[in-house]
């Protein structure tokens, strides 16, 4: 079996090439898209937005398949799917073979992205785990650095269709490869051995437990908060005031803060539990919206919110991961995951077209702020609930007490 470094190492480059390539490349592609299928603007985005519900419909399957086998062949047969529906979508001429590839592409993601990588860690580590899935998301931030340029350089030089062959030929030669050098897992008869008498929760036990679905509606309302500002942070900004120049600087202080959020985790969170960390980063969130709201959406209120909304949504990320281990145990860890993972798949496909529609009314900033503050408020209260149920009965209590 590798050691952790080679582990994500492998997991670092393949998370890197899977976000940029079946994520973040469509904001650069859609409107080439658009134009040539000679499809509507909500046909475009809604079929990415379909492809994120594909991805959290599979999400718990796909977890029980990393439970069984581990992440070597899953994640590899997603680099393979990857490649398919790229290369699907780069010869698409119609609105049936558009949705079709992006269906696809939903099922590639369920198998590539985050949940299933932090699975395969969950499964290869044990106490270094948590360490080791902040360490991978602080790689996995650099996808939309790295592959916004790439993706515009290689569309204006070759077309949107050629683009997307080549992001599928990547997944093919590069993800596929490295994903299979995953090596084999240790048996499940040996990690019982090694993890001791705490029993884990098995996914059944874990759905009929209250921490679970508080958790997961947590999430869910955190994630819809991220996803519909996400795709309409700018046009937020400027319509409140902002001229672009400055709202696209303000908007540049996200990803540095989502960054220095993570290695603010690994540096200062490390010999503190998930479930102290998770409390102050739930209350970011609607901290910086109240703050936009109550600061008449000046420069310097919106400013404090973009610091407070990169922090909150770089931690989140490995909260995503550690939390479910904390509260429901290791040995089931794939499935819960995965289960907890859909209800947010959802709501971040819905989160965009919700916003959209709230910033097509007179007084759509306002209102849209409006909302996200009452799900943001939702989301900490969800989770404290969520922490509170868990402490009392979660399989491994001195989890939160050694580092991990």
């Amino acid at each position: 079996m590798h050691g952790p470094s080679k582990t994500i190492g492998i997991l670092a480059v393949t998370q890197i090439v899977s976000w940029g390539s079946l994520y973040y490349a469509f904001a650069i592609l859609a409107p080439g898209i658009r134009r040539e299928l000679g499809l509507a603007p909500e046909e475009v985005f809604g079929a990415f937005s379909w492809a994120l519900l594909v991805a959290g419909a599979a999400a718990t399957p796909v977890g029980i398949l990393l439970d069984r086998h581990g992440g070597r062949y899953v994640m590899a047969g997603g680099s393979f799917l990857s490649f398919l529906g790229l290369g699907w979508l780069g010869r698409c001429t119609g609105a049936a073979s558009y949705y079709a590839a992006w269906t696809l592409i939903g099922l590639a993601m369920a198998l590539t992205l985050y949940e299933a990588a932090f699975a395969t860690i969950q499964r290869r580590l044990d106490a270094g785990a948590r360490q080791a899935m902040s360490t991978l998301t602080l790689f996995g931030g650099f996808a939309s650095t790295l592959f916004w340029p790439l993706t515009a350089r290689l569309e204006a030089s070759y077309g949107w269709r050629d683009t997307c062959l080549w992001f599928g030929i990547v997944q093919l030669a590069v993800c596929m490869p490295l994903h299979l050098c995953l090596g084999a897992d240790v048996s499940r008869n040996v990690r019982q051995a090694h993890a001791g008498p705490a029993r884990a929760h098995t996914l059944t036990q874990a759905i009929r437990h209250p921490a679970f679905w508080t958790l997961a509606l947590a999430f869910a309302a955190n994630t819809f908060v991220f996803s519909a500002t996400a795709v309409h942070l700018i046009a937020l900004f400027e319509r409140l005031g902002q001229a672009q120049g400055t709202a696209v600087l303000l908007a540049a202080l996200i990803g540095p803060m989502q960054v220095a959020g993570r290695v603010g985790e690994m540096a200062f969170a490390r010999y503190t539990g998930p479930q102290t960390v998770g409390k102050l980063t739930f209350a970011m969130l609607p901290a910086g919206l109240a703050v936009i709201m109550l600061g008449g959406a000046r420069a310097w209120s919106v400013a404090i919110f973009c610091v407070l909304y990169g922090l909150s949504n770089g931690i989140l990320t490995i909260l995503r991961g550690s939390l479910p281990r904390a509260l429901f145990g290791r040995e089931h860890y794939g499935a819960i995951a995965g289960a907890m993972a859909a209800p947010a798949l959802l709501s971040k496909a819905a989160g965009p077209l919700i916003a959209a529609a709230l910033l097509r009314r007179a007084d759509g900033p306002m209102a849209l702020l409006s909302v996200l503050l009452v799900m943001s408020i939702a989301s900490l209260a969800f989770y404290l609930r969520a922490v509170g149920t868990g402490d009392r009965s979660r399989p491994d209590k001195t989890f939160d007490k050694r580092p991990v």
